[in-house]
């Protein structure tokens, strides 16, 4: 089996984050986050993905290469954005696709079955099967109203007003090579604006998904997702958890320091004595000293905090920024990369 994997977003959702590090690899647990997409698909049976990229392609390259265990992994480049179809048909021009394949939103964790998915599609002859997921809340969702059979009656992208149903568009696609003729070639194209749309009463089916599901965009789900897997909450292939449910990467130092529950902090990280990191994610190469609380925030590779500062809720550092000693980084707040916190300043 063959899945092309949509990862050329820019993530401006999670900046100041994703303007060092592409979105697709940024660090989730302490592993680039597309290393979870790649075990869940190879677990299904797929041998080959095909990664569309655009914004800091490179990089995506460089952590991933070219082969993820027994998978393969190729790359297709967007010189500019071609939407959620248009890499599709980018690919097909290539010559890259086969007869039937995947399409997977690149943004999402989960551990849907793909297999059920796939079988229903042969059972059914569809030429597209979307899977829907349930969910609480669906004004940020597609919701994909569906027949008896599984066949899609509608297909409503973040429609305002009450919805006709809770499952929405988890973004795992099963295609046959006609669905992709559809597509324009050469300019940006929306799977869920243009091409499903165009396919009702015409082989476009619904699979009703059972699982796991979240869109890692915005900090509070990419922090929600870490406190789900560090809680097996999804399957994962992490290794075990402290006491606290915390993971602390290798080369750190934190004798003194109070870490945890569920935190993560990467490679080489250091928290100085008497400090608190608590439901928290340090990427590599972070610097806590001591008397200092961090409580619900994310700080970027190379940061550094100083004495007697404090990171509160919900609040992103950017790489390289430094806290200076007695500072206060509120709740909320999103300070830029390389950005240095005046000492005793509060920041909001």
């Amino acid at each position: 089996m063959q899945a092309l994997v949509l990862a050329g977003g820019e993530g401006t959702r999670l900046r100041p984050l994703t303007l060092s590090v592409p979105k697709p690899v940024m660090p989730l647990a302490g592993r680039p986050f597309l290393t979870f997409m790649l075990d869940w698909l190879s677990e299904h049976g797929v041998e080959e993905a095909i990664l569309s990229c655009g914004f800091l392609s490179d990089g995506v390259e460089k952590v991933l290469g070219h082969r993820h265990g027994s998978m393969t992994i190729e790359y297709v480049v967007e010189s500019e954005p071609l939407g959620t179809a248009g890499p599709v048909r980018l690919a097909h021009d290539r010559g890259l696709l086969a007869d039937r394949f995947l399409v997977l939103n690149g943004d999402a964790l989960t551990d849907l079955d793909l297999t059920a998915e796939i079988a229903q599609h042969e059972r059914t002859g569809a030429a597209a099967t979307l899977a829907l997921i349930a969910v609480d809340d669906t004004s940020s969702y597609g919701v994909v109203p569906t027949a008896a059979d599984g066949r899609v009656e509608a297909f409503l992208e973040k429609s305002p007003g009450p919805a006709p149903t809770n499952r929405i568009n988890a973004g795992a696609y099963v295609l046959e090579r006609e669905v992709v003729v559809r597509i324009p070639p050469e300019r940006a194209v929306s799977f869920e604006r243009e091409v499903f749309p165009s396919m009702i009463g015409e082989g476009l089916y619904g699979y009703m998904a059972a699982g796991y599901w979240i869109d890692i965009g915005t900090p509070e789900r990419y922090l929600e997702a870490t406190y789900d897997l560090l809680a097996d909450r999804v399957r994962s292939t992490l290794p075990p958890r402290d006491e606290t449910g915390s993971l602390v990467g290798e080369g750190c130092i934190t004798s003194g320091a109070r870490i945890g529950p569920m935190s993560v902090l990467g490679r080489h990280c250091s928290v100085g004595d008497e400090s608190v990191v608590e439901r928290s994610v340090l990427l590599d190469d972070v610097r806590v000293g001591s008397e200092c609380v961090v409580t619900g925030a994310v700080l970027a590779e190379g940061v550094r905090v100083e004495d007697g500062a404090r990171v509160d809720e919900m609040a992103i550092v950017g790489a390289g920024a430094t806290v200076a000693s007695g500072s206060r980084v509120a709740a909320g707040t999103r300070i830029e990369p390389g950005v240095r916190v005046d000492a005793g300043a509060r920041v909001r």
